[in-house]
């Protein structure tokens, strides 16, 4: 079926980048539709470090641009999502093989200062062996420095995007692809499949977003018939998750004699997180699993370090993504720029279309906001740019004069649900913040959230995410809407899985 009036803006993509323009040019007034053939977040935008950080690596490599603007961004984002980003401290031990003393010092002097930190701690140097950080290293790292980054819920900053962007009037289809888009003059002409119905919809549209991911070229080539040279570099990185191998708060960037590093981050209250690698890709970005050889190179990296020590047997899930990395030529996979790129083709009398390229999770927020200053002047929409200073949904739990406690919100959230269980209270506000209220409508006792389904898991929760942020399949629920996929027994799974079946959806689990 065909609309009455063109849609301002139609975007192809429901990762970070995708979702992030999206809910900026809702914001601004326009009439905007995404498409994802998929689940929001299911390709990179799920995959990630799950870091909101400025990159120390990237100062080897003179990227100070994009270290300065993802450095200011941490603290932007710190007050958008306080409840799915929170500070972290990283010790760096010292390598005296790799890179010398004041080396690391003048980095970590530039990395305080280039972004304008104001909520985060300084960086210092430590004796490791009167830091709680020393214990678990071998006896000869005895120095080490200690700096500011944040963590980010990475999925769930994409789903709660695309929240935004639908409550300011975006339409967000998930598991619907688009099938074709060819420019009508000065419209596009896009046709759009729903993957679960197999109904088709035709749209008009004033501009269009290719902001696929790693699919930009595909997309390009398959769907627009461009030949238009993509630019595109497609570099996997992989992640494995062990038993915990540490009991404290601190995270770990460890130097390796490749020039790469590699993280060592709690996760999920019993695990850590170890990763990345960077390995050029050449297959279908929906088939990317990690490697036998990743998984070794990993446990080798933080053996290295560790006193006890990982093997590929101890890993109790992994996950890769495929990142879309604009390609600059450099030889190697790991010195491939993770600045982005927004290629604008704009021909006269013609619909313009934006390809988007390269990125990082840090970054996606003024990614978009450059992506309206290219398309604002051809929409004739002359709104100011606005997501600076506003809260994503649920972030706003109450700010004091060092920014956000998410302890004092927890403590209040417990103080007017006593009812609720501390753990369930805990994960709800870490999940939802000022959103949990949602769930808990007008519940005075866990029997008030319905059907439990086990391990925590209640018949409300379920129903606030069907309805509210787009869980179709189980898999969206366990390893993108949380991780509860980490904790819950394989029996807790297979309820969710039947109850989503009973209510039509689909029982998948499989991240």
């Amino acid at each position: 079926m065909a609309q009455d009036r063109p849609l301002d803006v139609v975007v192809i993509g429901g990762g970070v980048n995708g979702t992030g323009i999206a809910r900026d040019a809702a914001g601004r007034g326009l009439s905007v539709l995404l498409c994802e053939k998929s689940d929001l977040g299911s390709g990179t935008s799920s995959a990630s470090t799950k870091l909101i950080h400025g990159g120390l690596r990237y100062l080897e490599q003179y990227e100070f641009r994009l270290v300065r603007e993802s450095l200011m961004e941490r603290e932007v984002l710190l007050r958008a999502a306080p409840h799915i980003i929170w500070p972290m401290r990283f010790v760096l031990p010292h390598n005296k093989s790799l890179r010398p003393a004041w080396m690391i010092r003048l980095g970590l002097f530039l990395y305080d200062h280039l972004g304008g930190r104001k909520l985060l701690p300084a960086s210092r140097g430590i004796k490791l062996s009167d830091h709680p950080s020393g214990a678990p290293l071998k006896d000869e790292m005895t120095r080490g420095f200690v700096y500011s980054d944040c963590w980010v819920q990475d999925a769930r900053l994409v789903v709660l995007n695309a929240i935004d962007a639908r409550e300011r009037g975006a339409e967000i289809l998930t598991r619907t692809e688009c099938l074709s888009a060819r420019r009508a003059g000065e419209l596009w002409e896009i046709e759009f499949k729903d993957l679960r119905s197999g109904q088709t919809r035709s749209v008009q549209a004033r501009a269009l977003v290719n902001a696929a991911g790693p699919w930009v070229a595909s997309v390009l080539e398959q769907r627009l018939g461009s030949n238009r040279a993509s630019g595109l570099r497609m570099i996997k990185g992989s992640h494995i998750v062990v038993p915990a191998m540490f009991d404290h708060g601190y995270a770990y960037i460890f130097q390796n004699p490749d020039g790469r590093i590699v993280f060592a981050i709690p996760y999920e209250d019993r695990f850590t997180l170890i990763g990345t690698t960077d390995v050029e890709y050449k297959g279908d970005p929906a088939e990317v699993k990690i490697s036998d050889d990743e998984v070794s190179y990993l446990c080798k990296a933080v053996n290295e370090y560790f006193k006890s020590g990982i093997a590929p047997e101890d890993v109790v899930w992994t996950y890769a993504g495929v990142r879309p990395l604009y390609d600059d030529a450099s030889q190697t996979a790991s010195t491939v720029t993770r600045d982005y790129v927004l290629d604008l083709d704009e021909q006269k009398g013609q619909a313009p279309l934006l390809n988007v390229f390269g990125g990082k999770i840090t970054t996606f927020r003024k990614l978009a906001e450059h992506a309206m200053e290219k398309l604002c002047p051809l929409l004739d929409c002359r709104a100011p740019d606005w997501t600076a200073e506003a809260v994503l949904p649920g972030g706003d739990l109450g700010q004091g004069k060092d920014g956000v406690n998410f302890n004092a919100f927890v403590d209040a959230f417990r103080e007017q649900n006593p009812w609720l269980p501390a753990d369930l209270a805990r994960r709800y506000a870490r999940n939802y913040g000022a959103r949990a209220a949602m769930i808990l409508g007008d519940a005075g006792s866990v029997g008030d959230l319905g059907r439990h389904l086990g391990d925590g898991i209640y018949e409300a929760e379920l129903n606030y995410l069907v309805e509210q942020e787009w869980v179709v399949e189980a898999a969206d629920l366990l390893w993108r809407r949380s991780k509860l996929g980490l904790h819950i027994s394989d029996e807790t799974a297979a309820q969710i899985g039947t109850w989503l079946g009973q209510h039509g959806l689909s029982d998948r689990r499989v991240g």
